[in-house]
Order: structure tokens, then C-alpha cells, then sequence
């Protein structure tokens, strides 16, 4: 037997209007959530590699940018520095790079630890407690460090000490090398930090 009673037009309304709110703020809520699972923008940001200009850089120079917030560093060694740095190896705590806490890419496997000898690029954080080491590229006797220092990298904070490729000394507090960044040449004047010819 059917009802015959009249439909509440007013209720209808109603229930339809609830039913579309809801829907709107499922839909709503859904778009929020999923957006918190993609990364932002700033955050993509953070992590793309980053490219720095080396020209006009002279021998001895230094220069540093930000990759992922953490100082790499583009060091231009003078012929000097890169001679002297295969005459360290008994001083080393890792000569070969061959650790892997912080693993060093194959192409910088090397005495110089890098793609070309004349530049070191190299993240400035000590591997101890991750402290910034300061660059001590001259020579000879200085506060803090040994009287036949060659140059290198000094982390005041416990005494840290690495050589112009970023290798640690032995018996220190820092066992590992500094970090070498993945990287690439795109010209004679540009490094690209945070992606290699792997990635590419």
C-alpha cells in the first residue's frame, strides 16, 4: 500500500543543500590532505640541484652555496696544493675515500677527490658533531695547528683537521673525509650541485 503523503518541500531543500555542503567539504578536506602529501614548492626548492658560476675564480679562492641547507664548497686550488696532497697519505685517517658513512662518487675516488684536480667541491660541514670547519689555506706553523701544516680545513670546535682534498687526519675527533656532493660540469665555467651524468 503507497503512502499518500505530500512531500515536505521545505525538507527536501534542506537534506539537498546538506548533502551538497558535505560534499564540498569532503572535497575540501580531501584537497588538503593530499596537498600535505606532495611536497611544496619551498621544499622542492630546497632539495634541487643548484648551479654556481666559477668563472673568474683564482687560484686559492674559495666560494660557497647552498644545496638542501646545508655550505658546499668550491675551492680552486693553486698547483701547490694539488702537488703536495699525495705526500699526506700515512698522515689520513681514509686517503682512498673508501668509507662508506660518507660514500665519495666514484669520479672523485681520487687523490684530488674530484673531476678536475685544480677544483675541490665539497660539503662544509665536519663529519664529527656537524660543526662548519674554516678554510686555513696557507702554509706553515698557525694557532691550533700543526708547524708543518700544507693547508686545508680547520673545525675549531673539536680540533678536526682535513687536507685540501677534505680528508680527515687520523687520530682526530672526525673519522670520515668531508662530503663530496654529487656534481657535474655543464661548461667550462658552471658546476651543477646535486645531480650528476647518474642522474641525468
Amino acid at each position: 500500500m503507497s503512502s499518500n503523503k505530500p512531500v515536505d518541500k521545505e525538507r527536501r531543500v534542506w537534506m539537498i543543500a546538506c548533502g551538497v555542503t558535505g560534499g564540498l567539504a569532503a572535497a575540501a578536506t580531501g584537497g588538503v590532505f593530499l596537498s600535505t602529501l606532495s611536497p611544496s614548492e619551498r621544499a622542492k626548492a630546497a632539495g634541487a640541484p643548484v648551479e654556481i658560476d666559477i668563472s673568474g675564480m683564482q687560484p686559492g679562492e674559495m666560494k660557497t652555496v647552498e644545496w638542501r641547507g646545508k655550505p658546499v664548497w668550491v675551492v680552486r686550488r693553486t698547483p701547490e696544493q694539488i702537488a703536495q696532497l699525495s705526500a699526506l697519505d700515512n698522515q689520513l685517517a681514509d686517503p682512498n675515500s673508501q668509507r662508506t658513512d660518507y660514500p665519495t662518487p666514484e669520479y672523485a675516488r681520487n687523490t684530488q677527490r674530484s673531476i678536475k684536480p685544480e677544483y675541490l667541491v665539497a660539503v662544509g660541514i665536519c663529519s664529527h658533531l656537524g660543526c662548519s670547519p674554516t678554510a686555513r689555506f696557507d702554509a706553515g706553523p698557525q694557532p691550533s695547528l700543526p708547524d708543518n701544516w700544507q693547508g686545508g680545513f680547520l673545525c675549531p670546535c673539536h680540533g678536526s683537521t682535513f687536507d685540501m682534498a677534505g680528508r680527515v687526519y687520523a687520530n682526530k675527533p672526525a673519522q670520515d673525509n668531508l662530503e663530496v656532493p654529487p656534481h657535474m660540469y655543464l661548461s667550462e665555467s658552471k658546476i651543477l650541485i646535486g645531480q650528476d651524468q647518474s642522474d641525468a
